[in-house]
């Protein structure tokens, strides 16, 4: 009895009515290239053993060796990576990206703010493509894997599945999207917040200026981008402009790693919201003002960073979480009582009113805190509040179809740290692989996956294009 190979079986049982078609047909070619085997050779595919292997083939070692080429692209020595919008390291590990591109034969192209696609066209290109993809600039002094895995291990997953014989239906799209890191401007996400048409962004990119007073547009020109024109509304992508999209990451936590688990399943992306707070006192010296006598923008701060982590963990659930990043005392001085206080909070869930209410009661306690230590809050402004995102079940379903077949361990997640599917999740349906990281280190250089387990996450990527590809 012939043996057929497991992505085969996946794909004779998710089309049962194929078989009854004539042999022109391009899925029956396309399963017959994929497979190897004729589709009309009389015996019972179901009877393959459960040893079978998957077709796939990824090149594990090439794949690393990219990804340390890749690091050597930064502002800072090794082991750290720095990589900034349209720095020269962002612009020449662009080319590199590029270049692979064009070595895996996928048509490239790019558009005003440097996103960067890469398409192999399906035998019916007219149909809506899958896409998949991720980002390559990095923090200062962070690592080499964070969205880096999933910008080419994308191109692995379609060179596999291109070794393999298989023939998509839809075409597969890779996007290198630019600067899903706030670095230079401030503002994450920001290829993917435009291709998911943003059009007060847009607008705010015109006169935004980084740390160095070099304008957004100067930047990007550059780079190459946005030659000839302000407006970047070119950028905007309509509304399911692509079938599904699926984002392959380092998971950015330990919770893999701990359990043993290979792969996770991303059913959530918790959306963060972001608040600036000033209080301003009186200040004065550390030794000649009595501590009744005090108006301290320091202390209330104080106050109020113990007020975020109470509401964050009386919300009633374990997916609030929040966090004070920035911390800013004015003078400055060990011997002089701080007149102004400067806070960055950051309070992310995967329920957007519960996050709102923590919100609201972070605000109520920030006005009651000035009111009790006699200080002013002349600031309290929510920068961003963006919605969560929820993954879709058609995607969900492939990615544990794909897990399954490979006989790799898996567990639905919730994602606490922003991706571009969050962005992308407005204009197409979507989803998201994790694989377990080193002590789920990240945005440090110690940030680490084994090639073993980027292995595990390409062919899962793979095996689910292949099956979104083909729907």
């Amino acid at each position: 009895m012939s043996r057929y190979p497991l992505f085969f079986l996946f794909l004779l049982c998710s089309t049962p009515l194929i078989l009854t078609q004539h042999n022109d047909d391009p899925t029956l070619k396309t399963m017959h290239g994929f497979s190897g085997y004729p589709l009309d050779e009389p015996s019972n595919p179901f009877g393959s053993s459960a040893s079978d292997s998957s077709p796939l083939s990824v090149d594990a070692q090439a794949l690393q060796k990219q990804i340390d080429e890749l690091s050597t692209f930064s502002d800072t020595p090794a082991p750290s990576v720095t990589r900034i919008l349209y720095t020269e390291n962002d612009v020449l590990a662009r080319r590199y990206i590029k270049n692979l591109m064009g070595l895996a034969g996928l048509s490239v192209r790019e558009d005003a703010v440097g996103n960067i696609f890469g398409r192999w066209d399906g035998y019916e290109p007219e149909l809506t493509a899958v896409a998949t993809g991720s980002h390559i600039d990095a923090i200062p002094y962070s690592g080499k894997y964070d969205g880096v895995v999933g910008v080419l291990g994308a191109i692995e997953a379609i060179n596999a599945l291109k070794r393999s014989g298989f023939k998509p239906k839809r075409s597969l799209e890779i996007i290198l999207f630019t600067s899903e890191e706030p670095t230079r401007f401030g503002i994450g996400c920001l290829g993917s917040r435009l291709l998911a048409g943003g059009e007060t962004l847009a607008e705010a990119l015109k006169t935004m200026v980084d740390g160095q007073n070099i304008s957004f547009l100067e930047a990007a020109r550059s780079a190459g981008y946005a030659r000839g024109e302000d407006d970047l509304s070119s950028v905007f992508l309509k509304k399911d402009s692509y079938s599904a999209f699926v984002e392959l990451h380092i998971e950015q936590g330990p919770i893999l790693e701990d359990e043993g688990i290979s792969i996770g399943i991303v059913t959530n992306i918790a959306a963060p919201a972001s608040i600036k707070v000033d209080f301003e006192g009186n200040g004065g010296h550390a030794g000649g003002v009595l501590m009744p006598d005090r108006n301290d923008a320091g202390l209330a701060a104080a106050e109020l960073m113990l007020a975020v982590e109470n509401h964050v963990m009386g919300s009633g659930s374990i997916d609030t979480v929040g966090t004070v990043g920035i911390l800013e005392l004015h003078p400055g001085a060990i011997n002089s009582i701080p007149s102004k206080a400067h806070l960055e909070i950051d309070v992310r869930d995967i329920d957007e009113d519960r996050r709102n209410a923590v919100i609201k009661k972070i605000h109520n306690s920030a006005k009651a805190i000035a009111k009790k230590r006699y200080v002013t809050l002349s600031e309290f402004k929510i920068i961003n509040q963006d919605p969560p995102a929820h993954s879709e079940k058609s995607i969900i379903e492939a990615t544990e179809a794909a897990s399954k077949e490979l006989k790799l361990t898996r567990k639905y997640m919730v994602s606490r740290a922003y991706h571009d599917s969050l962005f992308m999740a407005r204009i197409s349906p979507m989803g998201m692989i994790f694989i377990p990281c080193y002590k789920g280190y990240s945005h440090k250089p110690e940030e680490y996956a084994s090639p073993k387990d980027i292995e595990n996450g390409v062919k899962v990527l793979a095996l689910t294009l292949a099956k979104l590809s083909l729907s």
